[in-house]
């Protein structure tokens, strides 16, 4: 914890326990000071900002009457909007029990008890008066408000107790620590972490809390310590248990139904205990959401927060949660919170079971791994009817492009006469075997379980589906430049062995470079993957974009060039009798009905999917128009030579 100690201390802002709230005889006059002079000067309004509101501008204003420190806002579209605040009504003094009766800090003819000797904190004095139960400030916390102020000063007190107390911790105290974490990990509090400061507030409790009840000593008789937002159990275990589990059902909020979550250890893991140790686990039901707030992640935590303290020789629990969203359009990842990078993380477990009401993961405890549950991606959206279109496209279409290619080396010597023809039908074969490779390797992505239980095989596939589709782009990529070759230069020729080069470096060195250095760039970190599918990540590392930009750019391209061809082809009729004009509209309509699939602007329609990832209509127009692709065909062929005589 000793990174976590620093960081706080570092980051304290202002309302750090050890800086802000000392009690000493100086402090008293202080505080007597500001109460006279308050009554002379008239409070300036609070909430309000008094200046003008220009966009990404700031102020800050007072508390409101009764509490210290003050809220920051910033302008955003004329608007004022509160980006911080440190109002906090706790201090060394009211927070304990026997003095809230004696103490009104900030009203008029302030009596404040004075202890002899140094400048204590908080925490000090928690020691010094009641250090057998820590029962002693428990009321007065309970009284306060859970404004930010109020909740960053009672973070900052539970780390201190929990980095004080290294020995000697015992059920008393567990269960007044317990209580004391409850009054700010109430669900009405949720919104409120927003405006902490520091925000590493909210991943600091998590880590004080787990860091205290690795101390707390399991005597004779299993522990059980429910309260409403945190739940404590612990127990005694040897290798003879037949097995161990813990059931927790706890309400996520005020209204909602209680939700549960298991600990369950495995009588083959039990059997690596040598002896006797103890088992400690504690759920959470608003942690994951107060993580959300105060660290302004996009994830969505769909189920309890259970941490787990176990001997070091456990390897290997199962961990059962109950969905709060049971909604089947979003998959389920069992994640760990990584206690140095501070996020969750989807290498620490791994999914065994999923239905709409619950999810079974595997999960490694460690020193980095101690706190489990499960997230909701915002990004999958899983349909039967995605599935089917898209197997059943994908097998159309390696059935078509096997058809297409024995086709093309049947009519080779007669289709390849000239340069033209040639290089024409070069990229045709090309599109079509780097399309059959990418089919063939997606399937295979697809079969494998997903990262964790087979990372190198992951990695291999995911490669070789971005190498071989990104292939398919820069052939068809080929495939426009040489019809705008056709086009653009009539009179000045190239040899046909640098076009040939020139074609194969296009069609296969350029989708190698990009792939290449993606994977090298991103995989070190760990950020190559996607947590739930073999394909390029996403969230850390938006390594989907070395995708996505240069096929979308391929695309735009390759539309310039249909419409280029479209310009071209129109010849001027003879007449203006409408035979002529059906006749140039049927021309122009083939020309589009082949060069379309042929250059792939159908996956210009994935710009609405990156849109709108949610839409279920986008995700079907765009599986039938590309799942379906298959490269020309004999037919087609005639047909695209026909538009390269137009052109010419």
């Amino acid at each position: 914890g000793s990174h976590v100690r620093s960081d706080v201390q570092a980051n304290s802002r202002g309302w750090g326990i050890s800086q802000q709230l000392p009690l000493s005889p100086n402090a008293a006059c202080a505080l007597t000071a500001a109460s006279k002079s308050k009554e002379k000067v008239p409070a300036r309004p609070y909430g309000v900002c008094d200046g003008v509101c220009t966009d990404n501008s700031q102020c800050t204003q007072p508390c409101p009457p009764d509490t210290q420190g003050n809220m920051g806002f910033s302008c955003r579209k004329k608007t004022w909007h509160k980006i911080t605040d440190t109002c906090r009504t706790l201090n060394a003094v009211n927070i304990f029990e026997e003095d809230s009766q004696l103490v009104q800090p900030f009203e008029d003819n302030i009596k404040i008890s004075v202890y002899t000797g140094k400048s204590e904190t908080i925490s000090d004095m928690l020691l010094q008066k009641c250090p057998t139960d820590l029962s002693c400030v428990i009321r007065g916390i309970q009284q306060s408000p859970r404004i930010p102020g109020n909740i960053a000063i009672i973070v900052q007190l539970l780390h201190n107790i929990s980095t004080a107390l290294w020995t000697g911790v015992d059920e008393e105290k567990m269960r007044s620590y317990s209580t004391i974490a409850n009054h700010i990990l109430n669900s009405k509090s949720i919104s409120n972490w927003t405006f902490i400061p520091d925000r590493n507030s909210s991943y600091i409790l998590l880590h004080s809390v787990n860091s205290f009840a690795r101390r707390l000593f399991i005597d004779k008789y299993p522990v059980d310590i429910p309260d409403v937002f945190i739940h404590t159990m612990g127990t005694t275990i040897s290798g003879d248990n037949i097995g161990k589990n813990f059931t927790f059902s706890m309400r996520v909020n005020d209204t909602s139904n209680e939700v549960t979550g298991r600990v369950l250890i495995s009588r083959d893991e039990l059997w690596k205990v040598p002896s006797p140790s103890q088992v400690i686990s504690i759920a959470f039901p608003t942690i994951g959401a107060i993580l959300e707030a105060s660290l302004l992640e996009n994830v969505t935590i769909n189920g309890l927060v259970l941490s787990v303290i176990l001997p070091k020789e456990l390897k290997r629990i199962s961990l059962i949660f109950e969905k709060i969203s049971k909604s089947e359009e979003r998959r389920t990842q069992c994640v760990g919170w990584h206690s140095v990078e501070n996020r969750w993380d989807q290498q620490a477990c791994k999914m065994i079971q999923e239905n709409s009401q619950q999810a079974v993961c595997k999960c490694r405890p460690s020193k980095l791994f101690t706190s489990f549950s499960i997230l909701m991606s915002p990004h999958i959206l899983e349909s039967l009817i995605l599935t089917y279109i898209t197997y059943i496209g994908l097998g159309i279409s390696i059935c078509s492009l096997i058809l297409c290619l024995s086709i093309e080396v049947l009519v080779w010597s007669q289709v390849t006469k000239t340069e033209i023809t040639y290089l024409r039908h070069v990229c045709i074969v090309n599109i079509a075997a780097t399309l059959l490779m990418a089919d063939v390797w997606f399937i295979v992505a697809s079969f494998l379980s997903g990262p964790i239980t087979h990372h190198s095989g992951c990695v291999a596939a995911t490669f070789f589906v971005h190498l071989f589709y990104l292939s398919v782009f820069f052939w068809m990529f080929a495939k426009a430049l040489l019809i705008l070759y056709g086009i653009m230069i009539v009179f000045h020729t190239l040899p046909k062995s640098v076009l040939v080069a020139s074609l194969f470096s296009v069609g296969y060195g350029c989708p190698l470079v990009i792939a290449a250095i993606t994977v090298a760039a991103t995989q070190p970190g760990k950020g190559y993957l996607r947590p739930e599918a073999c394909w390029l990540n996403w969230d850390m590392t938006r390594a989907l974009l070395a995708f996505v930009v240069p096929a979308l750019a391929i695309v735009v391209v390759n539309l310039i060039t249909v419409t280029l061809v479209i310009v071209k082809t129109q010849r001027p009729a003879i007449s203006n009798s409408m035979f002529q004009e059906v006749r140039a509209i049927v021309r122009i309509s083939k020309n589009i009905a082949i060069l379309t699939p042929l250059l792939g602007l159908t996956w210009g329609f994935g710009v609405a999917t990156v849109i709108n990832d949610r839409s279920l209509a986008f995700h079907i127009i765009f599986s039938l128009l590309n799942a379906f692709q298959v490269s020309p065909d004999a037919s087609d062929q005639v047909q695209s030579e026909r538009i390269h005589e137009d052109v010419l």
